[in-house]
Parts: structure tokens; C-alpha cells; sequence
């Protein structure tokens, strides 16, 4: 799974160099961050609407554009996913709970 995200960011540091005419990710970046956030948005919502409706393909698909725009993201502010990574294995094996107290420290 960790070489499907890999390849996924290569992609999308790819589309940085590319016209905005000719991909689809190279004009979300050139719309800008407010426009990346609110595809986010939207497929978090699509994302909630398939799971309350309980049908787990359409999760999946949901699901799918979720991640993929959350990496357009990453990617626009120069991130990885394996930045994202290690931060869930950094807190593997910690509370949830626990986690939570340290971040409002």
C-alpha cells in the first residue's frame, strides 16, 4: 500500500510542471490552496453521505477521492505522505486519549 501512496506523490509532483489545461491536479494547484481545501471538503461530506447510506463500494470510491485530495495537499505544501505516516506510527500504541492531553499541552 506505502508504494501505491509513493507513486501517487510522485504523480502529483509531476503535475506541478504540468499546464493547467492539461491536468486536472495541475489546476487545482493553480486555483490555489482555498480551492484544494474545499474539494477536501467536499469529498469528506460525499464520504459521510456514503457511509450513512451504508452502501461500502461507494464508501470506498468516497473514500479514495478523499485521500487523493488530502495528498493534492500534501503536495502543494511540499509534504508527504510518509510525513503522515510516521506520524500514525508515531502514535501507535499510544492512547488515543493520551495523544489527545499531549496535543493541548
Amino acid at each position: 500500500m506505502n508504494d501505491t501512496l509513493t507513486q501517487l506523490a510522485e504523480v502529483l509532483e509531476q503535475r506541478k510542471q504540468q499546464s493547467a489545461d492539461k491536468s486536472y491536479v495541475a489546476s487545482l494547484y493553480s486555483k490555489g490552496l482555498d480551492t484544494i481545501l474545499k474539494k477536501i471538503g467536499e469529498e469528506a461530506t460525499e464520504t459521510v453521505i456514503a457511509a450513512k447510506d451504508g452502501d461500502k463500494q461507494q464508501i470506498i470510491y468516497e473514500t479514495a477521492d478523499l485521500w487523493f485530495h488530502c495528498m493534492v495537499l500534501l503536495a502543494q505544501q511540499d509534504l508527504h505522505p510518509d510525513d503522515v505516516l510516521k506520524e500514525l506510527e508515531r502514535r501507535f500504541g499510544l492512547s488515543g486519549l493520551t495523544e489527545k492531553a499531549q496535543r493541548n499541552k
